[in-house]
């Protein structure tokens, strides 16, 4: 999203509306997610921004809350470590004609599994578009978990991405796997993305089900299998035979809280150059580096949702900047709120 000055006219300012996407469970959904660019925003110079018409200035700050309000990914470094061991996996993979190697990415809530999950794929989804170009390839498949499994809940789940017409009721499980399998080789599949996976618990027969009928599809697609779930190793994943069997073929890479160190106040600086306040102070919200870390307990996530919502709350009451009230204000996930750190004093006065 690009906004450029508007004039008296409206030119430049966005519409409102609606702007529903397919979710990235599905083919269309997940081409749009690779084909996106990041979110852009241009600020109009004060002197233009303060003579606006209502209505103009109610559509600009629409669009610039929309645009808060969209996910900025900042590429830490779990996201480029996942990144990094996952195209060595695809690299590796490429030729073996037994036992592919696959990743799981473990790690407590809001720490991004999903995040890094996704744009593993849509980097190698992209060096295939460069690579191929015009092909008809689906390089990249992303899934979840389903609830409360099946073999048949499973395959349709891949069904349902590839928007495969002709799977019906009727059709049982070794139907839709059959047409899954061979939509996925034709169309030259070679990375699968699993997300949720902490819903599948080896300690239980449908587990196990799932389990195994999982193992059928990494079998029988060229493919690299990397998964995401919360705190699997406490999940069930890893019990049994099938579970030891799944983590000697899988490389582990734990998310988790960030330290109060460089790291994490660069992470603040990158988001903070995101805002797009009129009033804001640059280099505000870093000083302010141990107090969001005691509010988030380091929880990029946290830290994540505390910033874009103090941003929309500062265009909302036309204070355009984020200050320590600001700050204090935002509520955010309730695991934050509650973990003993939530409403410290010590935030530094910034205005």
């Amino acid at each position: 999203m690009v906004v450029n000055a508007p004039d008296q006219d409206g030119e430049g300012v966005p519409e409102s509306g609606e702007d529903r996407t397919d979710p990235s469970t599905r083919l269309e959904g997940w081409r749009r997610f690779v084909e996106e660019d990041p979110a852009a925003f241009d600020l109009l110079p004060d002197q233009q921004w303060q003579t606006l018409s209502s209505p103009l200035r109610d559509a600009y700050d629409e669009a610039r809350i929309a645009y808060h309000s969209e996910l900025q990914v900042v590429r830490t470094s779990t996201v480029k470590d996942i990144a990094h061991q996952g195209r060595l996996l695809t690299l590796l993979n490429q030729r073996e004609h037994g036992a592919r190697r696959g990743l799981i990415v473990s790690g407590e809530w809001t720490t991004r599994k999903t995040t890094a999950l996704k744009q593993l794929g849509r980097l190698h989804e992209l060096r295939v578009r460069q690579r191929y170009p015009g092909s008809q390839r689906i390089p990249v498949v992303y899934i979840t978990a389903p609830p409360k499994g099946s073999p048949r809940k499973l395959a349709m789940e891949f069904a349902r991405f590839l928007g495969l017409p002709v799977i019906g009721p009727r059709h049982n499980t070794i139907d839709v796997t059959s047409a899954v399998c061979q939509v996925l080789i034709e169309a030259r599949t070679d990375l699968v993305l699993v997300d949720e996976i902490h819903l599948l618990n080896h300690a239980t027969t449908a587990g196990e089900d799932l389990s195994d009928h999982l193992k059928y599809f990494t079998e029988h697609l060229p493919a690299t299998f990397v998964y995401a779930g919360i705190n699997v190793e406490q999940s069930g994943l890893f019990t049994g035979i099938r579970g030891k069997q799944l983590a000697g073929r899988c490389v582990l890479v734990r998310t988790g809280p960030f330290p109060l160190n460089a790291e994490w106040r660069s992470l603040i600086a990158s988001m903070e150059n995101t805002l797009r306040l009129h009033r804001h102070e640059p280099n505000t919200l870093v000083p302010m580096a141990k107090h969001l870390h005691q509010r988030t307990g380091g929880m990029i996530g946290s830290l994540s949702h505390l910033i874009r919502a103090a941003a929309i709350s500062a265009i909302l009451d036309q204070s355009e900047r984020i200050t320590r009230a600001t700050i204090k204000s935002i509520r955010i996930d309730h695991s934050s709120e509650t973990s003993g750190h939530g409403r410290s004093s010590s935030l530094p006065r910034t205005g």
